[in-house]
């Protein structure tokens, strides 16, 4: 009967432990004095992934208020963030509603794209994956959907 309270204790203890080294990160997404923080990395050119990550994004807003948001395209996946790509006005509300969405500045050259021919509401990073580097390393979650 010992052996099988310490056992149980030991079990508890452990489960209680988990739970502790839980608890700072749902303690932190409760605490108004953080501000949730997130980045998404979209680098195809799929609509779906690009509807996908918006939808993402828009969600992250409505459930974590005040929540930074950025979206950072390269690859394949800056065609989406072209004036005529199909989710062109979806990428123009997430930008109005606070999502910050910008564009690799080395695969703009290597598709040899100009400003003129982007969505006037994005913004522009030098590298996409130093700009997702950057991030992560200011504390946001990063998430590639």
């Amino acid at each position: 009967m010992k052996r099988m309270n310490t056992m149980l204790g030991t079990l508890l203890g452990g489960a209680l432990m988990t739970g502790a080294l839980a608890l700072p990160t749902t303690a932190a997404a409760m605490d108004p004095l953080v501000t949730p923080k997130v980045v998404f990395q979209v680098s195809e050119g799929d609509p779906a992934k690009w509807n996908l990550a918006l939808n993402n994004a828009k969600n992250v807003q409505k459930d974590l208020k005040g929540a930074k948001v950025e979206i950072v395209a390269y690859g394949p996946g800056i065609g989406m963030l072209k004036a005529d790509s199909e989710v062109a006005n979806r990428v123009s509300d997430a930008v109005d509603s606070g999502v910050k969405v910008v564009a690799c500045g080395n695969t703009m050259k290597g598709q040899k794209l100009t400003k003129e021919d982007m969505n006037a509401k994005v913004g522009y990073v030098n590298a996409g994956v130093v700009e997702l580097m950057d991030r992560q390393m200011e504390g946001y979650t990063y998430i590639r959907p």
